[in-house]
């Protein structure tokens, strides 16, 4: 048993070696893999198809249609019909043939259908477009989900490199309070306090680091990889067109440009399509019909002969409903009253957009003051870090003081870097509001 110890505690270097090295991973890169791995743009991509073959369907349903057939028929026993006359011999008219195949090349063309195949066409042509336009806003909104999860991802990583500092500077002092109690230089309640300091300094970079790997792990869930390291670009963000145009003219622009509302009027169009197919079944129905039949015995051909005689015909069909019970009006009325919703929905939808873009831009506006005052926090508490550290080496501050003092610089820091993330986050979603 002791072997198996020694042996199992050998195997773990190697085995966390062994392990895949996370690979940096730009946002650039986030997005590519994200779209190219997704299985939610996989699945609108099959119903695109779907739609597209759906669209081959309904055109196909104009053009005639050829068919091959062919049967076997066993039948009774009949008697024999025989006309006999003077100096003739006896002609059978209906002769006993209990064994009847047929085989026939058929034609069915509708040259007439008052319109119903067109608009059915195109209702399916509406749905595919409305299809299409799902898949651009399930990209869009797949973009701002990676957006989110990335600088969350950076955001989490640099908690826990400044807890990590803010520990390794605790640490220290510790060190330094202990030597100056071992100096008489200070009371060992200023031990006490630091060491308290230090295990809460540990407790929260042990939260920071289950928060990064909670970000990476999402992060790697939208990415399709096994593992990521999200690496922030450097500098802050400049400013893009939308964050300097008018609120005005951001909602015009998404009012006209968001792939959910082309979608509604697609499908809206899709709607009425169909309404105008179901009116048009009021008018008649013209199709072509013909074929060629080849059989034994052909009953088209008298007397009946048991050889193979061949046949054919040509037709001229029409048909024309002229009451089905109310079907048609039902059908009618759910399509217009589908149409009539959607159409509603696009109201909502305007009212919608125009709040999220508001609201976006005000968070940006928002987040770039916060950038200004946290890069003024940074200044402040980096001053206030330098005079802590001169006056407790003058021996005018306390420990803790400095101590203070160091965690306030390190807060600065991570209030600055949350800060330049949450510009990027809110650049993402107003472009997201205005259709980006």
């Amino acid at each position: 048993m002791k072997e198996l110890l020694i042996v199992a505690l050998l195997a773990l270097p190697a085995a966390a070696a062994a392990q895949p090295t996370p690979v940096p991973l730009t946002l650039d890169q986030a997005i590519a893999e994200g779209l190219a791995n997704s299985h939610r743009l996989a699945e609108i991509e099959a119903r695109a198809e779907a739609a597209d073959f759906a669209i081959a369907g309904r055109r196909a349903s104009e053009l005639p249609i050829v068919s091959a057939l062919g049967g076997y028929t066993r039948t009774n026993h009949v008697d024999v019909f025989v006309i006999s006359a003077p100096a003739r011999p006896p002609q059978v008219v209906y002769p006993d043939i209990p064994n009847n195949y047929h085989a026939r090349l058929d034609l069915q063309w509708p040259i007439y259908t008052g319109g119903r195949a067109d608009a059915l066409e195109r209702a399916a042509r509406a749905e595919r477009d409305a299809i299409g336009q799902d898949l651009d806003a399930a990209r869009a909104d797949l973009r701002l989900e990676i957006t989110r999860a990335f600088w969350a991802a950076v955001t989490a990583a640099d908690a826990e490199a400044v807890l990590r500092r803010s520990l390794e500077a605790v640490d220290a002092h510790v060190k330094d309070v202990r030597a100056r109690l071992s100096s008489g230089l200070i009371p060992p309640n200023d031990v006490s306090s630091a060491e308290a300091q230090a295990s809460h300094q540990r407790l929260l970079a042990l939260e920071a680091a289950n928060q990064r790997g909670i970000a990476e792990a999402d992060l790697a869930r939208l990415t399709g990889r096994e593992q990521v390291t999200a690496v922030a670009p450097e500098g802050e963000p400049a400013a893009s067109a939308a964050s300097t145009a008018q609120v005005a003219e951001l909602i015009a622009r998404a009012i006209q440009t968001r792939a959910e509302r082309r979608a509604l009027e697609q499908r809206a169009r899709s709607a009425d399509e169909r309404a105008t197919a179901v009116a048009a079944t009021r008018r008649p129905q013209v199709a072509l019909g013909g074929g060629y039949d080849y059989a034994r015995p052909n009953p088209r051909i008298f007397p009946r002969s048991s050889e193979w005689k061949p046949s054919w015909d040509a037709s001229v069909n029409v048909g024309w409903t002229l009451w089905d019970g109310g079907r048609r009006a039902a059908e009618f009325g759910e399509a217009r009253a589908t149409a009539s919703a959607l159409k509603t929905r696009l109201g909502d939808f305007d009212r919608q957009v125009t709040f999220e873009v508001r609201a976006r831009r005000l968070e940006l506006e928002s987040t770039r003051q916060a950038l200004v005052a946290a890069q003024d926090e940074v200044r402040a508490a980096m001053e206030a870090e330098r005079v802590v550290g001169e006056r407790y080496t003058a021996g005018v501050a306390t420990s803790t003081d400095v101590l203070d003092a160091q965690v306030a610089r390190l807060q600065a820091e991570l209030d600055r870097a949350r800060a330049l993330a949450g510009i990027r986050l809110a650049e993402a979603r107003l472009e997201r509001a205005i259709g980006g």
